[in-house]
């Protein structure tokens, strides 16, 4: 818990940065810091913060002027979101997974089957399902749907192909009443007759399903899954294993929407309208242990909607870690999509701006000047940053990139491997605005 009331500030608006872009928390951290730091500077030599603070607010309207004049629209290529997904996840995982994640960001967000023209992208339909499994690098993408658990009856079949998928909200097991009740009996017959009744009403609903399966599938080798949120009996599933049926009960609420997304069909809470429109495809289901848990494969699904990113790792600290850059990575290109427009990286925007406010500053009047040339240096803080943590001397290396934007009037970035400015390096437009 954060005590010091403006580390705690910083840190809500690392959070909410983070919320909604989903990228840029450090920087955003940095340059809060650095305006701080330089704005105690000239508070200590006698400015009043207020003066202070005026300069800083004509500092960022400028600022976001200039931000409009050198963003870049492009069209949302497949390369173009795979340069924005690298952006945002080599700076939080080793580059080979950072490569790995953002082929599966990139096919995950901005699939053409992924949302309707015209819709917003709904990063709630990317399923981030975590296995403690093997390495990092055996993360992948699932064109389907991974559930966290299995069958809850041995004869049922651990894989089926071509499989018609009933997804459903119905209750196939005895249910006790929702208020306090009770029942009596003058006999013992009574008490087997309402328990035969009780039985005979879940039946009814078992074999109505039973009746659809034996409708579609015939005599062919079709599979057929039923996956219902509410419970199933033993002897329910007993029957439906009979037929060939595999049921999965107890699906998680989260993924009812996802599973008619991701295999068509319709989401059904009854078994009295049942028709084969209302049932979704998946070319492969198959069930996998890994020690006492049991997941279910939805995979080959016909132009799924929503997909699951499968993250394997050898330990729980590796899970959280790839899950945050998977998270980043799906709103970076999310909003690259939306915004239509990139800007460049690697500290250009940062250096094309100061540069902008240094020009500016003659035409604010009064002490107000210095305000706006604090905020100048302080963004500066960015490039000294990358070129610190790259093993460059700071001044150096941002006398040359400023030089080299000077010279050329392109926006210029700081090459981490040279140390020297380079031109291509593309971020968000939202990350950088906020």
């Amino acid at each position: 818990q954060i005590q010091h009331p403006t580390a705690s500030l910083i840190a809500k608006v690392a959070t909410a940065q983070d919320d909604i872009t989903g990228d840029g928390t450090t920087s955003n951290v940095l340059i809060i810091g650095e305006l701080l730091k330089q704005a105690d500077l000239y508070i200590s030599e006698g400015l009043h913060p207020r003066i202070v603070a005026e300069g800083f607010e004509i500092a960022k309207e400028k600022a976001l002027e200039v931000l409009e004049q050198v963003k870049v629209t492009k069209e949302m290529d497949r390369e173009t979101l795979i340069d924005v997904a690298k952006t945002s996840l080599r700076t939080k995982v080793h580059t080979e997974l950072a490569d790995i994640l953002t082929e599966a960001s990139v096919h995950a967000s901005s699939s053409p089957f992924f949302r309707k023209p015209g819709e917003p992208i709904d990063l709630h339909m990317v399923e981030i399902m975590e296995m403690k499994h093997k390495s990092e690098t055996d993360t992948t993408l699932i064109r389907g749907l991974v559930l966290d658990h299995g069958a809850r009856h041995p004869d049922m079949k651990k894989r089926v192909e071509d499989a018609y998928i009933l997804t459903c909200n119905v209750s196939l097991e005895y249910e006790k009443t929702e208020v306090s009740a009770g029942f009596f009996y003058k006999s013992a017959e009574e008490r087997e007759k309402l328990v035969k009744a009780e039985r005979k009403f879940i039946e009814d609903r078992v074999s109505k399903i039973i009746d659809l399966k034996r409708r579609v599938c015939g005599d062919s080798d079709k599979g057929f899954i039923v996956i219902n949120q509410k419970g199933i009996d033993p002897f329910s599933l007993d029957a439906l294993a009979k037929e060939g049926i595999v049921a999965l009960r107890r699906a998680k609420r989260r993924n009812m929407e996802r599973l008619t997304l991701a295999c068509g069909g319709t989401a059904m809470n009854s078994v009295e309208d049942l028709t084969p429109d209302c049932l979704g495809h998946a070319g492969l289901v198959y069930e996998y242990t890994l020690g006492e848990e049991k997941y279910t494969f939805i995979e080959k699904c016909d132009n799924p909607r929503s997909v699951t990113l499968l993250i394997r790792g050898p330990n729980k600290h590796t899970l959280t870690q790839i899950k945050d850059a998977v998270r980043d990575g799906l709103r970076a290109v999310k909003n690259a999509i939306e915004d239509g427009c990139v800007i460049p990286g690697a500290g250009a925007l940062e250096v094309a701006v100061a540069n902008a406010l240094v020009k500016h500053k003659p035409n604010v009047k009064g002490r107000a000047q210095l305000g706006v040339q604090a905020f100048a240096d302080a963004l500066l803080v960015i490039p000294k940053v990358l070129a610190q943590n790259s093993g460059y001397d700071p001044q150096e290396t941002l006398v040359k990139v400023q030089a080299e934007h000077a010279e050329s009037g392109q926006l210029t970035g700081v090459d981490l491997n040279t140390g020297k400015s380079f031109l291509k390096s593309w971020d968000l437009v939202k990350s950088a605005w906020q």
